[in-house]
Order: C-alpha cells, then sequence, then structure tokens
C-alpha cells in the first residue's frame, strides 16, 4: 500500500481566495496546449488551405476557456446531480465547490470552435485536429491535480500500489486519477504524436479529431471499471457508471470521424 502524500490542495491563500493545484493545472494545462498547437501550425499547417495561424491560436484561447468552462459546468449540472442544482440554480454558480464534467466541457469546446472556425474562415477540422492533438496534456495535468485533491478515487482493492485517500472511508482504494493520467494523458498523447510527426495524421482532415475520441472513451470506458461511481448516481443497469455511458456516443463519432478521414 502506498501512503497518500502530504500535499496541501492549496498552494497560497490569498485571504477569501485561493491559489489551489486544480486551478493551477488549469492555467497550465491550457497554456502548453497553446504552445503545442502554435508548434503544429508551423510544422504542418501553416501552408495548408484555410489553416489557423498563431495569431489565431491566441485569440482563440478565451474561446476554448469559456466553452470549456460553461460546458463542463452545464454538463455536470445536466448529467450528475439535475436535482441538486434545478432545486437551486445559485449553486450552479458555486464553481468553486467543484463539479464539472468532461463530455459537457468537450461539447462546449466544439461549439466554440464552430464559432470561432466560421467568424474567421478556418477549416474547423484543422483547427480541433491540431487542438485535439494538444488536449491530452491538459488532461494530464488536471488527473494529476484530481489525485493531489484527493477525489474522484478508485474502488477497494488489495493491490500492491492502493491509496487510502484523506475524507474517504479509510478502505485502500484504486488510485483511478494515476490510470487516467497515464492513459487519457501521456498515452493519448504519444500516440497522436507519432501519427501526427510519423504519418502526417494532419493532412487528412478529423483523423487526429477521431483517434483522440476513440482513445479517450476506451481508456476511461477501461478505467471507470476501477473508478468508484459518482456518490449521488452510484452504478446504472447495475454495472456501468454514468462516465462509461456518455463515452459511448463520443466513441461512435470518434470512429466515424476516423473512418471519414481514411477515405
Amino acid at each position: 500500500m502506498i501512503q497518500f502524500p502530504d500535499i496541501d490542495p492549496v498552494i497560497l491563500p490569498l485571504g477569501p481566495l485561493a491559489i489551489s493545484w486544480y486551478s493551477l493545472s488549469y492555467v497550465v494545462g491550457i497554456l502548453i496546449s497553446w504552445a503545442y498547437c502554435v508548434r503544429l501550425i508551423n510544422d504542418f499547417s501553416k501552408e495548408q488551405k484555410n489553416s489557423p495561424s498563431a495569431k489565431n491560436m491566441d485569440d482563440f484561447i478565451s474561446w476554448v476557456v469559456i466553452g470549456i468552462i460553461l460546458g463542463g459546468r452545464l454538463g455536470y449540472v445536466l448529467f450528475y446531480d439535475p436535482v441538486k442544482y434545478l432545486s437551486d440554480p445559485v449553486e450552479i454558480l458555486k464553481t468553486y465547490k467543484g463539479g464539472m464534467s468532461f463530455h459537457g466541457g468537450m461539447v462546449g469546446f466544439i461549439i466554440s470552435s464552430y464559432w470561432f472556425s466560421r467568424r474567421n474562415n478556418i477549416n474547423v477540422w484543422t483547427l480541433t485536429d491540431i487542438c485535439a492533438a494538444a488536449a491530452p496534456v491538459a488532461l494530464f495535468l488536471g488527473r494529476i491535480a484530481n489525485f493531489i485533491n484527493a477525489e474522484l478515487y478508485g474502488r477497494v482493492t488489495n493491490v500492491p500500489w492502493a491509496v487510502i485517500f484523506p475524507y474517504s472511508d479509510g478502505m485502500p482504494r484504486h488510485p483511478s486519477q494515476i490510470y487516467e493520467a497515464l492513459l487519457e494523458g501521456m498515452v493519448t498523447f504519444f500516440i497522436l504524436w507519432y501519427l501526427i510527426y510519423c504519418k502526417n495524421a494532419l493532412k487528412s482532415k478529423g483523423m487526429v479529431s477521431g483517434v483522440f475520441l476513440i482513445c479517450y472513451s476506451v481508456f476511461r470506458i477501461f478505467v471507470e471499471f476501477f473508478r468508484e461511481p459518482d456518490y449521488q448516481l452510484g452504478y446504472i443497469v447495475q454495472y456501468f457508471t454514468m462516465g462509461q455511458i456518455l463515452c459511448l456516443p463520443m466513441l461512435c463519432i470518434g470512429l466515424a470521424l476516423f473512418i471519414k478521414s481514411k477515405k
């Protein structure tokens, strides 16, 4: 069994406000992802028709942040705890208490990408492919922050690397946040890097976006078998979680994009 690291989730308290590892992961993840997107544009896309420029990516950051936060929050409200939030709508605004949905954030990102592409005469698939290649960086940092916060932990287990998380029931559990960081973050990043730099996948519009959706969905569905389900929902049809159910349409869309890009 592994001892949980004694790391304060708050890096710097500033009176009523505070800088936390979770908020820092958002900021650093977006900045590193932006830098990688600019690198991809310079290496592959700047000569392609209707490709985003480095300046476009500068402008797109604010669209991404708004889309992800609004989509992620509304997705959590609708998918994970609608009764609580619809009975007290003021709670929706209290994002500092946590509660973000990746799938909702993905919808927000897609909408903001579509609007931004239309306004700037950019090919939307080229834009989403570039962003999809960089997304695993932010996912990796976000899951590490989840681990530091001792949230979204796994199911009870007796594996040697089990962790007893604070604020839990004291039972050793799977560090499912680390599983997701490695699979959805590192493994997915290097799969996409290989496709882009070794197979020139950015020329096949929609391929990188499709492979990202496939990888995320497959890895998330797999890890959910080791992750404790949300307490307010529990299991769906006795075996599955809401995260797994929401990944199924994402997996189908990813497969459709991949097949379309191959043609």
